[in-house]
């Protein structure tokens, strides 16, 4: 108890509670707050359950457009008290439930649900990260956060970092510094404020051919064009080509171009392939290029023993992206980006006077306004936070393995069926596969085909993508397994009712 001003034990602070407050406008805040949520939050476990026995599979049977039309009349009934349940109801049934062993497409996990709770208490303070008074606790929280998970990384002390909405934020955020420092010292200017000179060199950016998308993106927002960056040929393990790459750069270097950053992959989307990091680490320094290692994926091996070799040599990067909402079951958002030196975050500094005044943070207010891309932010480091602690790193470290176990056998199933073709075994918990016709001309339509049968159905969520090159014969079906709860005979029946599915889709004209 705060004592009041005169010294009595009576709280200056003491609550105002309404004495007949409207339930429908009711705040999650406060100290009121908790019992104006548990009557809604029975609400919504109760539609939650409905919703999921309703759908009773991994996905909604029927067509797009069916749902889209049960969507819209949902929407157009009058509203009123049994809006939350009626909607909570429908969003339950129509969606694609990642807990589900035949929901197995994307780097979608099913969260745990501890972090789902924790991430409950976020949203009911709603603290916001770009100012210490409108996150005190929350904003010490993130920064022991992030130095934990720079250790976790092999970074040294001097480390920074911020969370991220996802990979596709700290990709942007890698080449963004990678930009502003090797431009900048290339040119004597300061690429953030006056942007780049005329008579720069050509600015390059090299990943492998299977990198993730966003890194052509972040080149585009940034001002590079997407053509600034140089696809780098793979081995025939989807890995970025060491020699490729050295090839690459001493060309652009040759023609006067300017090896701005190397982007490493740890992890693709498609098959778990990790570039060679320690090589990657070399050439990038041997250029002066930064090094930026995308292990929004496989940064996940980094909490289990058994996988966490894959990544070695992740410690030598400039920056690195990592993703809890994949191998780490958090609900979404909770992308994390890390730097190896902090003073390498210099361009991104910013001091708005209503935010982070000077002299507040002379005065010890610490702000993280100047570590991030946004302003407005969640606290998404609090969920986190409370799953290692109550899992530790061995107790996430389990579940990863419990999910490559999962992968393993999987592969080994489709290796085993007579009508299923396995493209490579798992480096982590995904693989690809596709069913052949008896006419090997109808491959990729009948994959293609068979995928759709199977959403149509409400059967299974299954990963579809194309292997580099051109022509056809690239169609490969995905499976991608994040539930640790799933069972080896689970994800077998999975790979029988593909190869089911693919015989029905075969008999079609």
């Amino acid at each position: 108890m705060i004592p009041a001003v005169d010294g009595s034990a009576e709280s200056a602070l003491d609550p105002v509670v309404p004495q007949e407050a409207d339930p429908r406008t009711a705040l999650s805040g406060g100290v009121a707050g908790a019992a104006a949520l548990e009557p809604v939050l029975r609400v919504v476990l109760d539609a939650l359950a409905a919703g999921a026995a309703e759908r009773g599979g991994p996905l909604p049977a029927g067509r797009p457009a069916q749902l889209a039309a049960g969507v819209a009349r949902a929407l157009s009934q009058p509203g009123g008290d049994d809006a939350l349940h009626r909607l909570t109801t429908l969003l339950a049934y129509g969606s694609a439930d990642p807990a589900d062993p035949f929901c197995a497409a994307h780097l979608h996990c099913p969260p745990l649900a501890v972090a789902v709770a924790a991430d409950l208490a976020v949203s009911a303070l709603n603290p916001s990260q770009d100012s210490w008074d409108q996150a005190p606790a929350a904003t010490s929280l993130e920064t022991l956060l992030l130095e934990e998970l720079a250790r976790l990384v092999g970074y040294p002390a001097e480390a920074a970092g911020v969370l991220t909405s996802g990979g596709t934020e700290s990709n942007l955020m890698g080449l963004t510094l990678a930009r502003d420092r090797v431009m900048g010292e290339a040119t004597g200017q300061r690429i953030e404020t006056g942007g780049i000179p005329r008579n720069a060199p050509r600015p390059r950016i090299f990943a492998s051919a299977v990198a993730h998308f966003s890194v052509q993106r972040a080149a585009a927002l940034l001002g590079l064009g997407e053509d600034a960056v140089v696809p780098v040929p793979v081995d025939d393990g989807l890995r970025m080509d060491a020699g490729a790459l050295a090839r690459a750069l001493d060309e652009a270097a040759g023609r006067g171009e300017l090896p701005v950053a190397v982007v490493a992959t740890a992890g693709t989307t498609d098959t778990g392939a990790i570039d060679p990091l320690p090589a990657c680490a070399a050439l990038a320094r041997e250029h002066g290029a930064w090094l930026h290692v995308d292990a929004a994926y496989g940064g996940g091996a980094l909490l289990s023993d058994r996988l966490a070799p894959l990544v070695a040599g992740i410690e030598l990067a400039d920056s690195v992206s990592l993703d809890w909402h994949k191998l780490g079951w958090q609900p979404a958002a909770a992308g994390v980006f890390l730097v190896r030196r902090a003073e390498t975050y210099a361009s991104l500094a910013r001091r708005a006077a209503y935010l982070n005044p000077a002299d507040d943070e002379r005065a010890g207010y610490p702000s993280l306004l100047g570590l991030s891309l946004r302003t407005t932010r969640r606290a998404d480091a609090f969920k986190i936070a409370v799953t290692l602690r109550t899992l530790g790193r061995s107790g996430l470290g389990r579940l990863v393995d419990a999910c490559h176990d999962l992968a393993l056998a999987g592969a080994e199933a489709v290796r085993a069926h007579p009508r299923l073709e396995l493209h490579a075994d798992p480096v982590l918990t995904t693989f690809l596969f596709r069913y052949m016709p008896a006419d090997p001309e109808r491959a990729d339509r009948v994959n293609a085909g068979l995928r759709r049968r199977l959403l149509r159905e409400g059967r299974a969520v299954v990963g579809r993508t194309e292997l580099p090159g051109d022509g056809p014969g690239r169609v490969r079906l995905k499976l991608t397994l994040l539930n640790p709860h799933t069972t080896p005979e689970q994800v077998e029946r999975l790979i029988h009712t593909v190869a089911e599915e693919g015989a029905a889709e075969e008999e079609l004209p």
